[in-house]
């Protein structure tokens, strides 16, 4: 079969010939039928600091975002079907460490990442344990299905539990409105979000018209710097700060920003990843607010992927979310599509299965 292959430390990847993989007890077989482009795939591209230090095996099919149609089955699974539409939870767990007893799998101590510590999804078939697989209506494209999984981590992030009360009616910044803080802006207006501002930089067009697409109801321009960002979210709320603030940028700035625009007993999510240390001042931002923090990772396996059927059902959600791809690329002209996002014209790219 035909993969992306990344075989050398360094910048780029290969269109290559591989054997297909060999289904093991429990594994399904699909047939990619669409992907998508993630910032960790941008990292292995570009082969950065992060990918320097994560990736420990070369060489590796990368990407993780997919819509595949089952091919074959293990002989012991009984929950998934040739046939089957699926997109995939890409953390693979091992389902006995304290953590998954726990119930929280999302955090488990040996996850492997689908195209990061195993071959992932940039190919023709993949195989993944049956358990990562989500069935998926039909009548919803491949390309959007492959968006289930990012679609996923917003979701995650604006609901780090089952409670929606501090989202519904309430307040709620986000910092950063890259492909999945465009998305939390829609789960939060779907869920009844009373008012949404978002920041982005001024200079990211697409990604600040996507926004406005979402529904957000304010887009600041990140460029003001921290004080007048603050200033002005004071302003937008009374006086008062947020209810919930977002941070999905990884911005180093991020997280002061965060817990600066904050009321008084918010909740802050945080799902940006940071070059370097951050430093807070927790006392007052933190500890004399009474905030709530939660680290997001993943998705809550599976309660999270429960509330994304919910929501896709609803059309035009499923169209909004839809409306952040942009482009639509045949992987075999992967390069052009990590051209256009360095270059900052594209929302989301889906990968077509052109070789």
């Amino acid at each position: 079969m035909k993969a992306i292959i990344k075989s050398r430390r360094e910048p780029g990847a290969q269109l290559t010939e591989v054997e297909p993989p060999k289904l093991g007890p429990g594994e399904v077989l699909a047939k990619m039928l669409a992907s998508s482009i993630c910032g960790t795939d941008i990292h292995i591209w570009e082969w950065n600091h992060w990918a320097e230090r994560r990736v420990r095996r070369l060489p590796i099919i990368f990407g993780h975002e997919f819509c595949g149609e089952v091919v074959s089955v293990s002989p012991d699974v009984e929950s998934i079907e040739v046939g089957d539409m699926i997109s995939a939870e890409t953390h693979i767990v091992d389902n006995t460490c304290y953590q998954c007893r726990k119930g929280k799998r999302h955090v488990c101590r040996n996850v492997q990442i689908l195209g990061v510590d195993r071959d992932g999804v940039f190919a023709e078939y993949v195989s993944i344990p049956a358990q990562n697989a989500w069935k998926t209506d039909r009548s919803i494209d491949p390309e959007l299905a492959a968006l289930q999984e990012p679609l996923g981590n917003a979701i995650h992030t604006v609901l780090p539990t089952d409670d929606i009360d501090d989202v519904k009616g309430g307040s709620v910044a986000i910092v950063g409105c890259g492909p999945i803080g465009l998305m939390a802006i829609a789960v939060l207006k779907k869920l009844g979000a009373r008012m949404v501002i978002a920041t982005e930089l001024g200079s990211e067009r697409v990604r600040v018209e996507l926004a406005k697409r979402m529904g957000a109801d304010v887009v600041l321009d990140a460029t003001m710097g921290t004080d007048a960002i603050i200033s002005e979210v004071l302003e937008l709320t009374g006086g008062n700060g947020v209810d919930v603030a977002l941070e999905m940028s990884g911005a180093l700035v991020g997280p002061e920003q965060v817990f600066r625009m904050l009321t008084p007993g918010g909740r802050v999510s945080i799902l940006g990843l940071y070059d370097e240390p951050v430093c807070l001042d927790l006392n007052n931002y933190l500890t004399f607010k009474g905030a709530t923090v939660y680290g997001i990772t993943g998705r809550r396996m599976f309660q999270t992927w429960e509330k994304t059927t919910e929501l896709l059902g609803d059309l035009d959600f499923r169209d909004k979310i839809a409306s952040i791809i942009t482009h639509k690329v045949p992987i075999r002209d992967i390069d052009k599509a990590m051209e256009l996002i360095h270059r900052k014209q594209a929302g989301k790219v889906s990968l077509l299965p052109e070789w």
